[in-house]
């Protein structure tokens, strides 16, 4: 195997034997959504897109997942505005839950883990901005998105040692399926589930039977009873 910092271009915060014990304690996936699967720019209505290159990434993701550990992921979305496209990619994909609307998300992840007998520590936290710094403080895994906007921002955050990597791509250029495809890696995984999603395996099929058994559950600030 290649050393790492050859196939992946971003910034490690941690050495590869670090990343690969946390990830192993991981059971969820969390992502952010503005900045992470886009660029941030919205519709009239609100709206922010997602493309089918990092949807693909998190499918991926969680069979490998799912082939390594012989459990299904628990997954969510947390974001801070209500966004169509959000809620539309989570229930098409069978997410575990949406959490909309949400300013403190620390709160939401704190909510999600309760709902699904799970820590903080057990979930790897895919995010982009000051807005998410109070959930990725407490999760086992962090993966901040990078972009050349905010250089203080990142520096701010890896002083900090809030993310374990940052990014190369950014949200417009798929950090999605780069975050995905770094934890398959890492997981010494990736080869095994793009063979078995080429071949369509019993393995795959039964993965799919499972996460299409999954029912998203929505949530809003007013559900979590804050402000």
């Amino acid at each position: 195997m290649r050393k790492i910092e050859n196939v992946f271009k971003g910034e490690f915060l941690c050495d590869t034997k670090t990343l690969r014990k946390k990830l192993k304690k991981i059971r969820a996936y969390i992502f952010d959504w503005d900045g992470v699967f886009n660029d941030g720019h919205k519709t009239e209505s609100g709206s922010s897109s997602f493309s089918e290159v990092d949807s693909m990434g998190t499918n991926l993701l969680r069979f490998s997942h799912f082939i390594g550990k012989k459990e299904l992921p628990f997954t969510a979305v947390i974001t801070g505005e209500q966004n169509k496209a959000a809620v539309a990619f989570a229930e098409r994909e069978h997410f575990h839950a949406l959490y909309a609307g949400i300013k403190n998300k620390f709160l939401a992840l704190q909510h999600f883990c309760e709902a699904n007998n799970i820590s903080p520590s057990e979930v790897a936290f895919i995010f982009d901005d000051v807005l998410d710094l109070s959930a990725a403080v407490h999760c086992g895994f962090r993966i901040m998105v990078q972009r050349e906007a905010n250089p203080l921002l990142i520096k701010y955050v890896g002083k900090k040692n809030l993310t374990d990597y940052f990014t190369c791509a950014d949200g417009a250029t798929h950090a999605v399926r780069e975050s995905s495809e770094l934890m398959m890696y890492l997981n010494n995984q990736f080869e095994s589930a793009v063979s078995h999603r080429i071949d369509y395996s019993p393995e795959y099929k039964t993965y799919i039977d499972q996460r299409d058994a999954v029912a998203t559950r929505l949530f809003s600030s007013k559900d979590l009873n804050i402000q």
